[in-house]
């Protein structure tokens, strides 16, 4: 094994269990529930490519703690979101991403993972991930400052880093696989716009400038391991592992990225 090889894999068993440590007990402000309520976006796309990389037998090992790490954690924030609902309109949208979560969940539980359920699992998990996006929406126009929208894009960099990653396997298991290109490159494009917002918006100090020049070297090898989406399959399983690794390591830091802005009072 080459010795940047070995980095990453050390990187990668780092930041598996990494978003569960930087998570409160309780949502402690609107900041906070902006971020927590991404989170929830972020981890349905998690779910879906680790559920994707087992049917592969790619990192299995790993896949299987991001399932059961992101699963319990999706479990945990929901609960805590609920709680913390403040209008009708809000309780709403939780009680919906409840009702869709107990069937995304099942889903992923309720059978071995296999290319047979691929198409219906996708189906769940868009629908998890529309009532995640809109929960995050209305805390954001509760809070209504700016910084809150940092919080939301800074977040949703962190959804698009696994959205990437789930729609290339599902892409490389012929599953949809026109669409899973297109959602491949739409968020590609929708990724590095954002970068661009982040970098450039008035509240980006240099803690967060210096941890979004590291999201950027981490882009570099994802986006390079993205490139190969279209390849025709040849039973080797580097480039999915090459892409579920590289993810997991982008999205540590926009998730260190997003918790930053979120602890900035004004």
């Amino acid at each position: 094994m080459q010795p940047n090889t070995l980095k990453r894999r050390v990187f990668i068993s780092a930041a598996i269990g990494l978003p569960l440590l930087s998570v409160h007990a309780q949502v402690s402000d609107l900041s906070d529930a902006i971020n927590k309520a991404g989170r929830q976006r972020m981890l349905s796309q998690r779910m879906g490519k680790a559920w994707l990389a087992l049917v592969h037998g790619v990192e299995v090992t790993s896949a299987q703690q991001v399932l059961d790490k992101s699963m319990a954690l999706f479990d945990r924030q929901l609960v805590e979101l609920k709680a913390y609902a403040s209008t009708p309109d809000i309780q709403g949208t939780y009680g919906k991403l409840d009702t869709a979560w107990s069937a995304y969940k099942a889903a992923l539980v309720g059978t071995a993972p296999a290319r047979e359920g691929a198409a219906a699992l996708l189906q769940l998990d868009e629908r998890v991930l529309a009532l995640a996006n809109q929960g995050t929406l209305q805390y954001e126009a509760v809070q209504g400052k700016p910084l809150g929208k940092l919080v939301n894009i800074a977040g949703r960099q962190r959804m698009l880093s696994q959205r990437m990653a789930m729609y290339f396997l599902a892409a490389r298991l012929q599953v949809n696989t026109a669409v899973a290109a297109a959602e491949v490159e739409k968020s590609r494009a929708e990724f590095v716009n954002a970068m661009a917002q982040l970098r450039n918006a008035p509240q980006t100090n240099e803690r967060i400038r210096s941890e979004l020049e590291l999201a950027d070297g981490q882009w570099v090898f994802f986006n390079s391991a993205l490139q190969k989406v279209n390849v025709v399959s040849n039973n080797s399983t580097k480039p999915l592992a090459e892409v579920f690794m590289a993810s997991e390591n982008l999205l540590t830091v926009m998730d260190r990225v997003t918790s930053l802005y979120s602890a900035i009072k004004t």
